[in-house]
Order: C-alpha cells, then sequence, then structure tokens
C-alpha cells in the first residue's frame, strides 16, 4: 500500500531553518506530483508547496514564498521541503501528500497523505 513518512520537524528558534523530508513507497514516485500542507491549530490546513513529477514546476503560498523551497529526487522517492528564515506563525503539523497530476492550484485534491511532522518555532 502506499505510505509517505515524513521527518525532519522539530522544534527551532524564529529565524532558523529545517528541512522536511518525505518518503514515499508504493507508489511510481516519479509519476506522482507531490505536496506539502500544514495546519495549524484552530486553522484550516492550507498547501504551502507543490512540485511537478520531474521537479520542473513548483508553486507557492504567498506567506512562504522566498522563504521556503521544495524539491524532489525521484531515485530516491523522496520530496524535501526547505524551510529557511523561520517564523512563529510558520508552527504547524506539516504533512506530505501524492496527486496523479501538477496542478497550481492550491486547492487541488489528493490521493495520498502522510501522517504529519510537528514543526514549532519559538519567538
Amino acid at each position: 500500500q502506499v505510505q509517505l513518512v515524513e521527518s525532519g520537524g522539530g522544534l527551532v528558534q524564529a529565524g532558523g531553518s529545517l528541512r522536511l523530508s518525505c518518503a514515499a513507497s508504493g507508489l511510481a514516485f516519479s509519476n506522482y506530483a507531490m505536496g506539502w500542507f500544514r495546519q495549524a491549530p484552530g486553522k484550516e490546513r492550507e498547501r504551502v508547496a507543490a512540485v511537478s513529477w520531474t521537479g520542473a514546476y513548483t508553486s507557492y503560498a504567498d506567506s512562504v514564498n522566498g522563504r521556503f523551497t521544495i524539491s524532489r529526487l525521484n531515485a530516491a522517492n523522496t520530496v524535501y521541503l526547505q524551510m529557511n528564515s523561520l517564523k512563529p506563525e510558520d508552527t504547524a503539523v506539516y504533512y506530505c501528500a501524492a496527486r496523479r497530476t501538477y496542478d497550481s492550484d492550491p486547492r487541488s485534491r489528493y490521493d495520498y497523505w502522510g501522517r504529519g511532522t510537528q514543526v514549532t518555532v519559538s519567538s
């Protein structure tokens, strides 16, 4: 079955950096677009970044554009989220997700989800 496993979350001070990883199994990874989402307590889930099959296309939420970078290594079935200049408002559970086609629309539906990793940014 499909599994997406996130790692790399933790506690960091404002201004710091973290790199999240998502290891995929049970699917033809290079044939799936990938996304990173986050959900903070009391808030709706939002997509922060997405990447196409080959990594040629990416999109970002306005709130993270210029600070976060999504990338993928298909040979390792892994997608990454490099997060720099972190702010307390970035605190959330971060999830990776997969869908067959890339869509820049942040409301697009994803088929498979990981269980998430907590990111906490202290001020």
